[in-house]
């Protein structure tokens, strides 16, 4: 294999191992999603090893950004591709990947088996704050959106669609986001985008998946890895409807406790689909339904990472996510009441208030919100509290 452009000089190229043991050192560490992702990405290839320049780090950061799924993934399977071609985006990106999904099945075993009522109320509490985590996600996202926005009125408009969507229609907000990205496309082409064109494969897949069974699983792993756009949250409303209504995998508070297991675990928060794949065939589903989500990611990468210094200065690209983007922010906010409309308990709305509080007023950090309230719910079971 020919050098990357962006690789550094062969002879000061890592080899495989420390490829692995430097991406798996993230992994183990990365606590706080795509920002702490990122800046330890950063510390790493940047500053102290200097495998890659600052501005080459930026303009990948940018076209990640561009790309479907999570971003900080692809950012690390990016990293170890201009480093070690092929054979290092895969072992990096396993890497990374790894040491937060073998955690996140580990505690899935813990929480969603017959685990004792204490158990449960850890898992009521941290589960009741997820809303919070949810809004506070949202709204971190607005003011960088809106200020590269090419019109308010319509960044406004995609945002209310994405939302209402989210918290009404569940799994189609996949179309809301795909169809708000080819509209932004229309107006800055200044043709008519053919929505109906573009979606109607979404469309033969999701009538293909009602069944259920593997089928169903692989549509709503597929849908988590390569159709979230503006953050991993966007996620949690593509999965909600399908795994706790349509299939019926889980209960509401166990999905609760799964998105709260894929917050307080390091790595991205894709691995949340691990649990709604071990609510659904054990071991085998979470596995299957990890390889599925992250799948796309590592083919972006492989297929496209030549490309991308050219994928960032693409026009068209930079439309389509200046509707997709703000159709996202919408579907995280969203997020938040179905998420808060799951809670069974009234003890749970009191964990939640105070979530909102330390996430929005206190700027306290996601985990440690998280395990606070996981706390409350602990104690709030052992004084007599019903549990969820």
């Amino acid at each position: 294999m020919s050098p990357s452009p962006l690789s550094p000089d062969r002879d000061s190229r890592p080899d495989l191992l420390t490829i692995a043991r430097e991406w798996g050192r993230i992994g183990v560490v990365g606590f706080g999603g795509p920002p702490a992702h990122i800046a330890l990405l950063r510390e790493l290839t940047v500053e102290r090893r200097r495998w890659i320049s600052a501005h080459r780090f930026e303009d990948a950061i940018a076209a990640c950004n561009l790309l479907p799924g999570p971003a900080s993934t692809q950012l690390s399977i990016f990293c170890a591709w201009t480093l070690r071609g092929a054979p290092g985006a895969l072992v990096g990106g396993a890497a990374f990947i790894l040491p937060g999904l073998i955690a996140i099945l580990g505690l899935s075993v813990l929480f969603l088996s017959s685990p004792p009522d204490w158990i449960k109320g850890a898992g009521g509490g941290a589960g009741a704050a997820v809303a919070a985590v949810a809004l506070h996600a949202g709204s971190t996202l607005i003011g960088p959106s809106r200020e590269r926005a090419a019109s308010l009125a319509r960044w406004a408009a995609y945002v209310a669609a994405g939302f209402i969507a989210s918290a009404t229609v569940g799994p189609w907000v996949v179309l809301v986001l795909v169809g708000s990205g080819l509209v932004e496309l229309g107006f800055q082409r200044r043709t008519r985008p053919a929505l109906g064109q573009h979606a109607w494969p979404l469309l033969v897949a999701l009538v293909a998946a009602i069944s259920g069974g593997v089928g169903a699983l692989v549509w709503v792993a597929f849908k988590v890895g390569a159709l979230s756009y503006g953050g991993g949250f966007v996620i949690v409303p593509l999965m909600q409807r399908d795994a706790v209504d349509t299939y019926q995998w889980m209960t509401d508070a166990e999905f609760l406790n799964a998105v709260a297991l894929g917050q307080v675990t390091p790595g991205p928060i894709t691995h949340t689909v691990a649990v709604v794949g071990w609510a659904a065939g054990g071991t085998g589903g979470a596995l299957l339904a990890a390889a599925v989500a992250f799948a796309p990611s590592f083919l972006l990468v492989l297929a496209g990472a030549r490309h991308f210094e050219a994928l960032r200065a693409n026009r068209d690209a930079q439309a389509f996510l200046g509707g997709a983007g703000p159709a996202a922010i919408g579907a995280i906010l969203g997020a938040s009441i179905s998420l808060a409309l799951a809670l069974t308990e009234g003890w749970q709305w009191g964990v939640l208030a105070g979530a909102t509080v330390a996430l929005l007023v206190l700027r306290l950090g996601v985990v440690t919100t998280l395990l606070g309230a996981a706390a409350v719910g602990t104690a709030a079971v052992l004084l007599g509290a019903s549990v969820p």
